[in-house]
């Protein structure tokens, strides 16, 4: 199936599913995996009703959010895990104590990430930047984590892109590190504000600036890592793949070997995601059979790009809350710090 960009990312996430259960083998754990190819407009009950998938552990998939009702449903009914790898909106979560979620909606992220800047940055001055992008959906992470700010009593400041530079600079504190959070994801911006950052350092040297992200800033790297480095930037993310990394190194090859082409240039790199899901996944269902819940340290998986853990919604399935701060530190080193 590459008739699309869908079929295309899930030929490549099914191909690091492959290579996770070979990998597995070499810990004597072996897989029979039943694969069936449905499309965005196929109805999947034509698949469910192959007797061959009552028999499974456990369901990867499926891609499209319509698709999980009836798979949740099938789950009940033959007591099948279903690992849901990409869909978001899913009221089946709720409900379903079978179904583990990866991936969770904006809204929750970024209540998780605010928790998280809060915990790590909260003895910082936080100064936002108004970057004048009409078009941004990123409004409603500022003014949750500005909202969280004032509950806890800690000061803020707004400046504008367009400030004059003493205006800019009364922004910034003398005697705190600056935390410098943007309105916007788009890459005109950020250029535009690394730019009235780097004219700031050079007027006044003394101040200790860092720079708070957005996962969307990855697709930037190549051309702001030295900014990052610089501005001590922290880009939260649900994964992140260190391509420097030998781990990540020898999976990207071995896949070269196996498949005879490199993998898509994509984030998250989706082969990496499938051979990270399917390890944890299985290795979890292995040890622990029925009563794998995917919590934290269960299964002892260091993964290569996506850190999961699970936790329990209720009396509903299970939703992953890790989140990692990719952090490029100023003596130009990368590190990812996993909650």
């Amino acid at each position: 199936h590459k008739e699309n960009g869908d079929g295309k990312r899930m030929v490549e996430y099914y191909r690091g599913v492959l290579m996770a259960c070979d990998s597995l083998r070499y810990n004597n754990i072996s897989t029979d995996i039943r694969a069936w190819n449905v499309a965005e407009d196929t109805d999947i009950n034509t698949f469910l009703a192959d007797p061959l998938a009552a028999e499974c552990d456990v369901i990867i998939g499926p891609l499209y959010s319509k698709m999980v009702k009836p798979s949740s449903d099938f789950a009940t009914a033959h007591d099948i895990r279903v690992f849901i790898p990409f869909s978001i909106n899913t009221h089946e979560i709720l409900v379903n104590r079978n179904l583990f979620q990866v991936y969770q909606p904006q809204t929750e992220q970024n209540d998780l990430i605010i928790s998280h800047f809060m915990e790590r940055f909260s003895n910082t001055h936080p100064v936002f930047i108004d970057c004048n992008d009409t078009t941004s959906t990123k409004g409603v992470f500022t003014f949750g984590l500005r909202r969280r700010l004032e509950g806890q009593g800690i000061s803020y400041k707004i400046t504008n892109l367009n400030s004059s530079e003493e205006a800019f600079y009364k922004s910034f504190s003398t005697s705190k590190r600056n935390m410098v959070i943007l309105n916007t994801g788009r890459s005109r911006e950020l250029n535009a504000a690394m730019a009235k950052l780097n004219g700031l350092r050079l007027s006044h040297p003394e101040l200790q600036i860092s720079v708070f992200g957005y996962t969307d800033w990855m697709l930037y790297t190549r051309h702001q890592l030295e900014n990052f480095y610089k501005f001590d930037t922290y880009i939260p993310a649900p994964f992140f793949t260190d391509l420097l990394s030998p781990r990540t190194e020898r999976i990207m090859q071995k896949y070269r070997w196996n498949f005879h082409t490199d993998m898509m240039s994509a984030l998250p790199r989706f082969a990496i995601t499938g051979f990270d899901h399917t390890y944890f996944l299985l290795k979890g269902i292995h040890l622990y059979g029925k009563t794998f819940t995917g919590g934290s340290g269960m299964v002892g998986y260091t993964p290569i790009q996506t850190p999961l853990h699970f936790e329990r919604i209720g009396n509903g399935g299970l939703k992953n809350h890790s989140m990692l701060f990719v952090h490029y530190m100023p003596e130009r080193k990368t590190e990812s710090i996993t909650f």
